[in-house]
């Protein structure tokens, strides 16, 4: 039986069932990555909304997934501890848009995108797809069994 894993703002999900469906809604400013390991059978998706802990270690301390620079990490750990391996791994980025134009806004967005990719190349991971910045809201998706991913935005439907 399959199942549709949503995952929120500050979340991640794992699932090894070749049927289920991950996906997180709402990518704006947020970065979703999607990882499959097609060995071990394993997906996942995170959904971090800031970049940097470091803006309030309080919340960081109780949901590491708030943060790119504490989710990203936190997020590869579970993987590898079910069964993920990193040379194997299928890593997928979407989001990190600018969806509200002001000069006095902070990207936000773009300071996601930096900050994950920061992580991969420290760590030597690459990413297999992507996409990023922008002013579209976005709608990632994960087939466990396959290790399918593709985005949804405003009606269009874009494999990655």
């Amino acid at each position: 039986m399959s199942v549709r894993l949503v995952v929120g703002i500050s979340e991640r999900s794992f699932s090894s069932q070749p049927g289920d469906l991950i996906v997180t809604h709402a990518l704006g400013s947020c970065l979703g990555v999607a990882i499959h390991d097609p060995v071990a059978k394993v997906g996942g998706i995170l959904h971090f909304m800031l970049p940097l802990s470091s803006l309030d270690l309080e919340k960081a301390n109780k949901n590491p997934f708030m943060f790119g620079d504490t989710g990203v990490p936190a997020f590869f750990q579970e993987a590898y501890a079910l069964g993920a391996s990193k040379e194997r791994l299928r890593v997928v980025i979407a989001g990190g848009a600018r969806v509200i134009e002001s000069v006095q806004t902070i990207d936000i967005g773009s300071r996601n995108v930096v900050i994950a990719r920061k992580l991969f190349w420290k760590n030597s991971i690459l990413i297999a797809a992507q996409d990023v910045e922008g002013n579209r809201p976005r709608t990632l998706f994960l087939e466990v069994g396959s290790g399918k991913t593709w985005f949804t935005t405003r009606g269009e439907v874009h494999e990655l």
